[in-house]
């Protein structure tokens, strides 16, 4: 009797210490996992409360025209402005290859735009002047919307149509992420999980691009591996949120 209460002892031990090491093996992978490299190089560009990191185009600081709600930048377009005034974004920091992931929300009728290779200074005045863009549109009721695909939302702008349209109503978020990556030649846009956009940079097939575009006698359209990421002023209410950015 005692030889069998004996053994059924080590078994169950046995069984505990089991179970504790299967345990302790899925608490550390769990934990692998939640700190993948990867998931690490993730910088946040805008977190909701705060403009830290941003500034409008050619000036210092940002103006009342952009505003925190509800953890998004929400521009309000000014009912009266200079002529040539404009209220773009700008990242302080610069970038070269990246994934950049960001939610955007268009008003009705509304344009904007995502810009990168953005560069600032005292000749140019608009950050499209240097940066591609990559459209933000409502395109059923903005004229852009029917001036050829190539101006819809997601495009690479007057260059690169979208395959489809997968813009969700006016009002609701939009999930786009753009990837930039020079070192393999390649670009490409995601919008609301689905990719729509591919396109060369910086090759011969991103410099016939732009010849066939509207950018093509335009100095320094393009011209920057390196720059700043641009949000624009088209004069329509706009709205990002969760601007995340993962250098490539």
């Amino acid at each position: 009797m005692k030889k069998l209460l004996l053994a059924v002892v080590l078994t169950v031990l046995l069984v505990n210490c089991k179970q504790k090491a299967e345990e302790t093996t899925k608490d550390a992978a769990t934990e692998t996992v939640m700190n993948t490299p990867e998931q690490e190089e993730w910088i946040v560009l805008f977190d909701g409360t705060s403009f830290d990191g941003w500034k409008e185009y050619a000036k210092e600081g940002i103006s009342e025209n952009w505003k925190l709600e509800d953890g998004a930048m929400v521009f309000y377009p000014p009912k009266e402005r200079a002529r040539g005034e404009s209220y773009n974004l700008i990242s302080t920091q610069q970038f070269t290859d990246f994934e950049l992931s960001l939610e955007w929300r268009i008003a009705e009728a509304g344009n904007s735009g995502i810009f990168w290779g953005v560069l600032e200074n005292d000749s140019l005045y608009q950050p499209y002047e240097s940066g591609p863009e990559i459209q933000v549109l409502d395109n059923d009721k903005h004229p852009d919307g029917k001036n050829g695909t190539s101006h819809q939302a997601g495009a690479l702008y007057d260059m690169v149509s979208p395959s489809k349209d997968v813009t969700k109503p006016v009002g609701e978020w939009n999930t786009c992420v753009i990837q930039i990556n020079h070192k393999t030649h390649q670009g490409s846009v995601v919008l609301n999980d689905e990719k729509i956009v591919e396109f060369p940079v910086q090759n011969t097939d991103w410099d016939a691009l732009v010849a066939n575009s509207k950018f093509a006698d335009w100095q320094h359209f393009g011209k920057y591996t390196t720059g700043s990421i641009g949000l624009q002023d088209h004069g329509d209410q706009v709205a990002y949120r969760n601007i995340k950015i993962r250098k490539l």
